[in-house]
């Protein structure tokens, strides 16, 4: 176990100069420290840890939903489904997560409520969900943060769309990153996976991303392009770690509801 460690911490390590050199050129990046951490969920303690923020943050905005979020979910141990865990690096308390679940092996929560459009047709498609910050300001930092973990995770391991559902007035914040309306025409539409409330369906192309950013000269293009952060690490995750069989099977009967972003 020992050595499977080492040479996954070699390998996430690899990725993240190689994440680096896709992003921006050498001489056009720099290095910024951040006060936390955002990396993969790979523990007990570390799954622990994001059901916490996840469930403080239901908890502030949808109370009566919250009580079912104290456990974890058996969607966080599906196969092609992967946590980020944002960190202190002071006291190394939790202080954002998100799940990021593909098509890979089944289709997406969105698709019990919609059928996408014929251009995701052949698409591997990344829909992120159960994000949640903390509330006082550095939550805000970490979200931005958290979405460009979800980014390099998804240029990395090859995913072509960026897939989110987002209620009001959580849409406006996706809006702002570019994310495109898959649905503009029908606007806010319930979604079964997320409790029957009204969510508007948004996409983000990766192949696109950087340039139609700087078409816009967008405010987060230097953060997202040409500054590699060290404290953020998105190495290869496609299967459960094996050390969190055991977890996962103990929460194997958790019911499956789903609800959308929170932050």
């Amino acid at each position: 176990m020992r050595d499977q460690i080492i040479s996954h911490a070699n390998n996430i390590n690899n990725t993240n100069h190689h994440l680096a050199a896709m992003l921006a050129p050498a001489s056009q990046t720099k290095v910024e420290r951040l006060p936390f951490t955002v990396r993969i969920a790979r523990s007990e303690q570390d799954i622990d840890k994001a059901v916490a923020i996840r469930h403080a943050a239901y908890a502030r905005h949808v109370p009566d939903l919250a009580a079912g979020l104290k456990e974890p979910e058996a969607y966080d141990f599906e196969d092609g489904a992967m946590i980020l865990l944002a960190e202190s690096r002071l006291d190394g308390a939790p202080l954002g997560s998100m799940r990021i679940q593909t098509n890979r092996f089944r289709p997406l929560g969105l698709e019990q409520s919609v059928q996408l459009p014929e251009r995701f047709k052949g698409c591997v498609l990344a829909e992120a969900t159960r994000l949640g910050v903390s509330p006082d300001r550095v939550g805000r930092l970490v979200k931005t943060l958290l979405f460009k973990a979800f980014y390099m995770h998804c240029l990395d391991t090859g995913i072509d769309w960026m897939v989110i559902t987002a209620r009001s007035p959580l849409d406006r914040q996706y809006e702002a990153l570019l994310f495109q309306d898959v649905f503009p025409q029908q606007g806010f539409i319930p979604m079964k996976h997320v409790g029957n409330i009204p969510h508007r369906v948004f996409c983000h192309e990766i192949d696109t991303a950087k340039e139609r950013w700087a078409e816009v000269e967008h405010p987060l293009y230097d953060l997202y392009f040409r500054t590699h952060h060290p404290d953020i690490d998105v190495g290869h995750q496609n299967h459960l770690p094996e050390f969190l069989q055991d977890f996962e099977t103990r929460h194997r009967a958790m019911p499956r509801v789903e609800f959308s972003l929170e932050a």
